[in-house]
């Protein structure tokens, strides 16, 4: 990743709304609510989900989730957060979730994970193909990482149209460690 890659990358815009409900083939990316709270603790709650991301510390201490919601539920919050949803089509209320980070100059970073009851589904394909279409930030650009240990993550980016960027690293506060990443970007 360049230096100006990088710094674009970190500065935030102001371009936050009010995230939209979304509609897929199987699942609805629907904004988050105060009652995904239990679902969100069991899923986020194993370890193999707190590793596949950078902030959900394992064990998770009590309290975090709902202070995650209350954050994503504020005015003041800084991403823009989706649970996806399979209930309209006879799956589970919470299969996962999906973000998108304003940054500078049009830009937004991806985020998601899937609870593994769900893995290997192509739910993870169909919400970033979701969000992709949609595109709620008017972005022209997409930004997206993944540990390299995660090559599923990786085969989800690329078989959304995302380009292999580079080699990084980032902090996993569940693993206490610093932790090799793939870097993706998308274009529209």
């Amino acid at each position: 990743m360049t230096p100006e890659t990088a710094a674009a990358v970190s500065q935030p815009q102001d371009r936050r709304a009010e995230p939209q409900t979304i509609t897929a083939e199987r699942l609805v990316l629907r904004p988050i609510r105060r009652s995904d709270v239990g679902l969100l603790r069991l899923y986020a709650g194993d370890r193999r989900v707190a590793e596949g991301t950078r902030s959900i510390p394992h064990p998770l201490p009590p309290g975090a989730t709902e202070a995650f919601v209350e954050r994503a539920c504020s005015d003041r919050a800084d991403e823009d957060v989706w649970i996806m949803d399979g209930s309209a089509h006879g799956s589970a209320e919470v299969i996962g979730l999906i973000s998108l980070k304003p940054l500078e100059r049009d830009q937004s970073q991806i985020g998601y994970w899937v609870a593994p009851a769900f893995w290997n589904t192509g739910f993870a394909s169909e919400a970033l193909r979701a969000i992709v279409a949609a595109n709620p930030h008017n972005a022209r650009t997409l930004f997206a990482e993944v540990f390299q240990d995660n090559p599923v993550s990786a085969r989800v980016l690329t078989n959304c149209g995302f380009e292999y960027l580079g080699d990084a690293e980032a902090h996993s506060v569940a693993r206490g460690a610093t932790v090799p990443t793939w870097t993706y970007i998308r274009k529209s």
